[in-house]
């Protein structure tokens, strides 16, 4: 960990300090007593839900290093980042720790999968959209390369995140394939925290495409707090999308104001009671960002959302360790629940605050 910090310090300095480049920096508030209280949130059962899952999660893995179920989503970039990030989550890097050689063999199988033009994707497996796959995986690339700095990761990171640079469309946002024709705030979320990631990693990010995603995001917001999926059409706010547009203004720097107020009590409306809250297909989804949302807006937001997520997360966890996903594949949800539980641990630089 003291390694990390220092290489995250150093990198910082290289580049000069991120308010006067590109993405705010939120000034740290965090004491010694913080960090306690935060790590007593993961409770002694919730650790041991985390460990079977991780251990389920890395039964899971291929020879290539790739994870998800034969089918559709097999050898998924997106869905073999996730799980990568719930390793890191962990506290394992490429090559250390308890996880580190899955970390290592995911790390592998996405560089394997950049194309010369930057592009993160394999075509057999690839879901509607590659484009997610895309983010997560240049997000993933990111992480491992701020804990572990390779120089065949830096490479191929450079180049996704110009092929994301270059992909915003004119509205500011992005969407499922990687040309600027159009946008939508799903697509734009995965994208942002890429570019916030690799920015972290000391990788440039223009201040333009930035400050051009805020203004997408804040338009996407309706009067009631929530979000919108695009500018045009499918207007009504829902919560997995309001998780997410929440998400991609505190990715782009924007901590506080009326955008982010809004957002958070639109969430609160959708705080986890009993089970009784899925929404379809989205559930992980909406959850992985939610989290995000109010581990970022601390005090009290944090202090309800995480334990009424944790136990809703402890009592869907599967007697095998993995959490179930009918619309992706388990892998997926395993590895969403599995970064939503060990937040708190705060290994991944994209969730500094």
């Amino acid at each position: 960990m003291r390694i990390l910090l220092l290489f995250c310090l150093a990198s910082w300095l290289a580049v000069g300090p991120v308010a006067n480049t590109t993405f705010a920096q939120k000034k740290p508030k965090d004491d010694k007593a913080a960090a306690l209280e935060n790590a007593k949130l993961v409770t002694p059962a919730t650790q041991r839900a985390i460990n079977r899952g991780l251990t389920w999660l890395s039964s899971r893995q291929h020879d290539n290093g790739s994870f998800g179920p034969v089918g559709s989503y097999g050898q998924n970039v997106a869905v073999t980042s996730l799980a990568g990030m719930a390793f890191l989550s962990s506290g394992s890097t490429p090559g250390r720790g308890p996880y580190g050689l899955h970390v290592k063999r995911a790390t592998d199988f996405i560089l394997a999968q950049c194309k010369p033009d930057g592009f993160i994707n394999v075509k057999a497996s690839e879901s509607h959209g590659p484009m997610y796959g895309h983010g997560f995986a240049t997000l993933f690339l990111a992480e491992a390369y701020g804990m572990h700095p390779r120089k065949d990761i830096k490479a191929k990171l450079d180049q996704a995140v110009k092929l994301i640079i270059h992909t915003q469309n004119k509205e500011g946002g992005w969407r499922y394939y990687p040309d600027a024709k159009d946008a939508d705030l799903s697509v734009t979320v995965c994208q942002i925290m890429a570019l916030r990631a690799a920015r972290n990693a000391g990788i440039f990010v223009p201040k333009n495409t930035v400050d051009k995603c805020i203004d997408y995001a804040k338009r996407c917001q309706n009067k009631d707090g929530g979000f919108r999926y695009r500018l045009v059409g499918q207007s009504e706010s829902l919560f997995p999308r309001s998780a997410a547009g929440v998400v991609a203004l505190y990715s782009a720097g924007v901590y506080e104001g009326p955008e982010i107020e809004k957002g958070l009590k639109y969430l609160m409306r959708y705080l986890p009671q009993g089970g009784l809250y899925h929404f379809g297909n989205h559930y992980f989804y909406g959850q992985y960002y939610a989290v995000q949302a109010m581990w970022q807006a601390r005090g009290e937001y944090w202090k309800k959302w995480y334990p009424a997520i944790r136990e809703e997360l402890r009592r869907r966890q599967k007697p095998e360790g993995y959490w179930q996903d009918t619309s992706i594949c388990d892998e997926y949800g395993t590895g969403m629940a599995l970064v939503v539980l060990q937040i708190p641990n705060s290994y991944l630089p994209i969730f500094d605050r």
